[in-house]
């Protein structure tokens, strides 16, 4: 049944470029798995499921690698330092759930701008990759949960370009997280081989439903939504 419900999550997210770091973390959460496998365990199937995605999208040539370079190059490095850093569990949980229930008020504040889309200052896209790496290093959520939201509310793009840069952008935070988490100490669980596989599964559903069939208007309804039941799923947990 778990492996089934991770699953499911991996084809919710991905039909709006998401890993679902959030939505593991809070099933195993739910799961009482041991806090100290559930940061590693959640960055090593973002890393499974955004392999995928970004493969995908690279391939239907929808990614802008220009926009996220400048993010890379500032999130990488604290993305690390993150993972090194370990919390302890009421906290880590707290904060990674308040930080996306803002993001998802975010996105519902901030009206329209699709077809607007601004130039973003190159001072800015490092900034926020920085802080966003930083996030994702402690909390595990890989980044693209954070980076979505932010580029739709500063109109530096539209959901469905947002979409197609957060799977290599969680892709290569959760990969240096995952390794600052293995060298603090923290290893995934002993099944998680058996995660993997339902939630790349779960993947290739969502990242075909979301490239095919996904509007810019149901994009983002369905990204508040996950937003919201994931963050309110961790602070409550």
């Amino acid at each position: 049944m778990f492996s089934l419900v991770l699953a499911i999550i991996s084809l919710l997210y991905t039909t709006v470029g998401q890993a679902g770091g959030t939505a593991f973390l809070a099933l195993m959460a739910f799961a009482a798995l041991p806090s100290t496998e559930m940061r590693p365990t959640a960055l090593g199937l973002n890393i499974v499921v955004a392999t995928y995605a970004t493969w995908v999208f690279n391939r239907n040539k929808v990614v802008d690698w220009i926009m996220l370079r400048p993010l890379l190059l500032s999130s990488m490095p604290a993305a690390f330092a993150g993972g090194l850093m370990v919390l302890g569990e009421d906290i880590y949980k707290t904060l990674t759930g308040v930080v996306i229930l803002l993001a998802g008020a975010v996105m519902i504040v901030r009206r329209g701008g699709a077809d607007r889309i601004c130039e973003n200052p190159i001072w800015g896209t490092v900034g926020i990759g920085a802080a966003i790496g930083l996030v994702s290093g402690l909390t595990g959520v890989g980044g693209g949960v954070f980076l979505a939201p932010t580029l739709i509310a500063l109109n530096w793009a539209s959901p469905k370009q947002s979409a197609a840069l957060s799977p290599p952008f969680i892709l290569a935070n959760s990969t240096i997280g995952f390794v600052g988490a293995l060298l603090a100490g923290q290893f995934p669980s002993s099944y998680f081989w058996l995660y993997a596989v339902a939630a790349l599964g779960g993947a290739v559903a969502g990242t075909m439903i979301g490239l095919k069939w996904m509007s810019q208007t149901t994009a983002r309804f369905i990204l508040v939504a996950v937003l919201f039941v994931a963050g309110i799923q961790l602070v409550c947990a």
